[in-house]
């Protein structure tokens, strides 16, 4: 029998599509090195992206493609993952400590951006990243609450804040520096201040993902995010009526129109399913996000049902993701991440770290 080359095996390679890329690996640049010698195929993979979830899957199918090519007895699949910073808008610094900043957006209130937004920085991490959430909703604070967080930050040296810690999440929110029940009665540059400084002035610690949870609209703290902070990308939180479609759109516009990449769409509440009999049920309509993902050319991330688990565990200070991590929701909401992530992977990446300093010295 005639030895399998290693153009046999790349040839094979790219008959597996993947899920998250959709894309083959070879034409992603995931598949870093191919050896084949005496029937054995050795192929190492790097995913871009958080897969802890993916990654046994993954070896499964491309042991079973690369075994497949005839010549080769056995294959070893080395597959790692290494997350990069990517690229931000033009003429913004990236964060020190902060590879890529995630936002979570939403044209109105009421849609579950918040809930959906601590959920998808948890499935980040439960992925293997390193993970911050930065509360950016001045006015209403929530995630203090959903991470069950008590207490407020340290200050080392009366300058800068130290994160509160949840789940393995590092978090900052101006809920951990005031009463909860203290209305934030400031105007918008009070506010757009307040912002900038609990996002520079956190030590986070070398972190692969911020995720910012944004108030709704299109306001004052959503225009200094898109213009003065470094975002990679961003994910718009709608529900399936036509109300919230209308507003997501706004949103969505807003990015594009500051050259922030919309990594994709969420659908929240898409389906009711009654706890008493399993009725499904379209209660807010049916389809709006994966439409209007098609209307503007942006991936569809998933769809979440309206359940009230979700609702439950995250007034509590559990969410889905932590309090039933092998649940179908959970299940969900890891595989937006995979999928926010996968595309953010794609994009260029951003080399500023990478370039040294010059200093001029008079000697």
């Amino acid at each position: 029998m005639a030895e399998a080359t290693r153009e046999q095996v790349e040839a094979r390679l790219k008959d597996y599509i993947d899920p998250y890329l959709q894309k083959d690996l070879v034409s992603a640049k995931a598949v870093k090195n191919i050896e084949v010698a005496d029937g054995k195929a050795k192929v190492e993979v790097v995913l871009g992206f958080p897969a802890k979830g993916y990654l046994e899957e993954l070896r499964r199918k491309l042991t079973e493609l690369v075994t497949s090519v005839e010549g080769v007895d056995e294959a070893e699949i080395e597959l790692r993952t290494q997350i990069v910073a990517h690229a931000v808008q033009k003429g913004v610094q990236p964060i020190k400590n902060i590879k890529n900043i995630i936002a979570v957006a939403s044209g109105k209130g009421g849609v579950g951006k918040s809930t959906t937004a601590v959920n998808l920085a948890l499935a980040l991490s439960a992925e293997g990243a390193k993970v911050g959430l930065l509360d950016a909703d001045i006015y209403g604070p929530s995630q203090p609450r959903m991470l069950g967080i008590h207490g407020k930050p340290e200050s080392k040296d009366g300058k800068t804040l130290e994160p509160m810690v949840s789940y393995h999440i590092e978090a900052m929110s101006i809920g951990f520096l005031v009463d909860e029940e203290t209305p934030m009665i400031w105007r918008g540059p009070m506010v757009t201040q307040a912002l900038q400084q609990l996002l520079n002035d956190t030590n986070w610690s070398d972190l692969d993902y911020l995720v910012v949870d944004l108030p709704p609209g299109t306001g004052d703290t959503q225009l200094t995010l898109a213009q003065q902070v470094p975002v990679s990308g961003a994910i718009i939180v709608t529900t399936p009526q036509d109300i919230a479609l209308l507003d997501a759109r706004k949103g969505l516009k807003m990015f594009q129109k500051v050259e922030v990449p919309v990594l994709g769409i969420v659908e929240n509440m898409s389906i009711h399913i009654c706890s008493k009999c399993g009725h499904e049920e379209h209660i807010f309509g049916e389809g709006g996000g994966q439409r209007m993902s098609e209307q503007y050319d942006v991936d569809f991330l998933g769809a979440l049902p309206l359940d009230i688990r979700i609702r439950e565990e995250t007034d509590s200070g559990k969410p889905t993701v932590v309090a039933e991590p092998d649940s179908r929701i959970a299940q969900i909401y890891r595989e937006i991440a995979r999928r926010a992530a996968a595309r953010l992977s794609l994009q260029a990446k951003n080399y500023a770290a990478k370039f040294p300093k010059i200093v001029i010295q008079n000697n």
